[in-house]
């Protein structure tokens, strides 16, 4: 009993006038002190699935700034910085969101795959990891020499990339064939029931 008249006496003590913190209502000013600064640029309202560090600018319509490069798929070009400096292959993609390029079996890096399946081994397997395309330069199998890479519009009015120290155009017919060749045989053999 002598606890309860204890707190009785020390609620009523308590008293809520117009002055104190707990009888007023905030405004929204109160709330947040600092003002509201519009940005005049829109978010980016897309993630890709990128790694934090990864992520790019992106245009007013959401989608991702897309960055030209001096390389495609199918050019056979020369390493010439990082750990594999000096090595030569060929581009198997491009990945123009962040400028890099994969580069066939050069920069391996080992990954682990867990098993799915009971009964399933785990295993370590070899994956070819993106390279910055500032880091790679075109280069001639015929006359063994890595070179910068121009533009010049041929007679016909097609606009070729050249190698700017043999002036050995990149972009020839025969080689977009052979490379549109290699695409539908390996769409072909990817689709289920395409050998049938």
């Amino acid at each position: 009993m002598a606890a309860m008249a204890a707190l009785q006496s020390s609620m009523t003590s308590l008293s809520l006038s117009s002055s104190s913190f707990l009888g007023q209502c905030l405004s929204p000013v109160t709330l947040c002190p600092f003002p509201r600064v519009k940005s005049a640029e829109k978010p980016c309202l897309v993630v890709m699935k990128l790694k934090r560090w990864e992520r790019q600018e992106c245009k007013p319509n959401s989608l991702p700034i897309i960055h030209k490069m001096h390389v495609k798929v199918g050019d056979t070009v020369k390493i010439i910085s990082g750990r594999e400096k000096g090595k030569i292959g060929e581009i198997t993609k491009v990945i123009k969101h962040n400028s890099t390029v994969i580069v066939k079996e050069i920069n391996l890096k080992t990954k682990h795959v867990k098993s799915r399946e009971e009964g399933e081994p785990g295993q370590i397997i070899k994956i070819e990891a993106p390279i910055h395309s500032s880091n790679v330069m075109l280069y001639s199998k015929e006359q063994n020499v890595a070179s910068r890479v121009g533009h010049k519009i041929l007679e016909d009015g097609r606009k070729v990339r050249y190698l700017i120290k043999t002036g050995e155009i990149v972009d020839s017919v025969e080689k977009w064939k052979e490379l549109k060749e290699e695409n539908k045989k390996t769409e072909e053999a990817a689709l289920p029931g395409a050998s049938s």
